[in-house]
């Protein structure tokens, strides 16, 4: 299913589910938090720089409240702008599918280039085939959580859009009919 949005009418309902999602990333601790799903989320339904720049003050905002930041906070900064583009292909759709597959591509993406950077940066892992087999494979577990949030997070974000977007819309119609 295809939408076209209209980027002023969505914006302040968009900025409003990322705070709550910023609100949930500082409350939770157990690796399921929804910044992979906002960032995506900022990409297909924020326009211009405020589609960029609200994942990236997410981050640096919530960042100090849960233990500051790291050598890898470039790469995971980088990771989240990432699902920010791969969420701009997702502008004129609501489609689940599209949404789901893209949420899935942002966790994947995620991993890769955030266990690079714990791999490069850490002494933990030889500079081997075996230290980069051993470094993926311990960052597995994480994956399952961060994957499971994306998704689950995309659901949540792209849904309560679509159902409120169409539920205000409704009443703008009824209130425009009655006046």
């Amino acid at each position: 299913m295809q939408k076209n949005t209209d980027a002023g009418s969505t914006r302040p309902l968009a900025i409003a589910l990322m705070v709550v999602g910023a609100l949930i990333r500082v409350t939770q601790h157990w690796n399921f938090a929804p910044v992979g799903a906002l960032s995506l989320f900022a990409g297909a339904r924020l326009r211009g720089w405020q589609a960029w720049i609200l994942p990236l003050a997410l981050m640096a905002a919530t960042d100090p409240l849960l233990g500051g930041y790291s050598a890898a906070t470039p790469l995971v900064y980088a990771s989240f702008l990432i699902n920010v583009w791969i969420g701009t292909r997702l502008r004129n759709s609501e489609n689940p599918l599209w949404i789901g597959g893209a949420a899935v591509a942002g966790g994947i993406q995620f991993f890769l280039l955030t266990n690079f950077a714990w791999l490069a940066g850490s002494t933990m892992y030889p500079r081997t085939l075996a230290g980069v087999v051993a470094c993926y494979t311990a960052g597995i577990p994480f994956f399952w959580r961060t994957l499971a949030s994306d998704v689950f997070y995309s659901g949540v974000l792209f849904g309560l859009h679509a159902w409120l977007s169409r539920t205000v819309a409704r009443s703008e119609r009824v209130a425009a009919q009655a006046a």
